[in-house]
């Protein structure tokens, strides 16, 4: 099996690079999405950050109201460090669960918006940073989701630079282009994580 954590800056483009390697035969392991499903309703994850925050970040259904509980956290580093606390565990238990189940010989794709920021790279065989010149990034947020040009420079301001990231990557796909520029891209990278799946070269400086 070969661990891979896959991250990108919003706006670079990662979540179509996920799509691509999943029809290739990735297995993927989206962290956003298990993030969502720890908190659902009924579960101990909604249970722990209802104790943490208050009953008023529930929305009438009794589901968590995703809005408030960001607007609670986005400007408050403690409140956010209490928050990851509680669902930073559960993510990682269940992407556990999940690459378990992986055959021996599967190529485990880590979907983590949030990895160089937490410093994850260590956990993976190897990291692929989808990257986008930050011009670039903005334009699509702007034209391609319809949020403000301030609204999107604050959400890249909030997530690690762009030489974070790449500072953390084994291997490197550009996204500036279009999407016809990035399926080759992406089924060359396939190729290579293939082969070192085959090889058991997963091993960080190992080739």
């Amino acid at each position: 099996m070969l661990t891979v954590g896959l991250t990108g800056g919003i706006g670079a483009g990662k979540s179509e690079v996920s799509r691509l390697l999943a029809s290739y035969g990735a297995v993927i392991v989206d962290a956003d999405r298990i993030a969502r499903e720890v908190v659902g309703p009924g579960t101990p994850g909604l249970a722990a950050v209802v104790a943490e925050f208050g009953p008023e970040i529930l929305a009438p259904d009794g589901s968590l109201d995703r809005p408030r509980l960001g607007a609670v956290v986005f400007a408050d580093e403690q409140r956010l460090a209490a928050l990851n606390a509680i669902v930073h565990p559960l993510v990682r238990a269940r992407s556990a669960e999940l690459e378990a189940a992986a055959g021996p010989d599967a190529v485990v794709v880590n979907d983590v918006p949030l990895l160089a920021e937490n410093g994850l790279a260590p956990l993976y065989d190897l990291v692929v940073v989808v990257d986008a010149a930050d011009e670039t990034r903005l334009d699509r947020l702007v034209r391609l989701r319809g949020m403000t040009a301030e609204d999107a420079r604050a959400r890249m301001a909030a997530q690690a630079t762009r030489e974070e990231r790449l500072a953390v990557a084994d291997l490197v796909i550009d996204n500036d282009g279009t999407l016809d520029a990035l399926e080759p891209q992406v089924r060359e990278l396939w190729a290579e994580l293939r082969r070192r799946a085959a090889h058991g070269a997963g091993e960080r400086g190992q080739e």
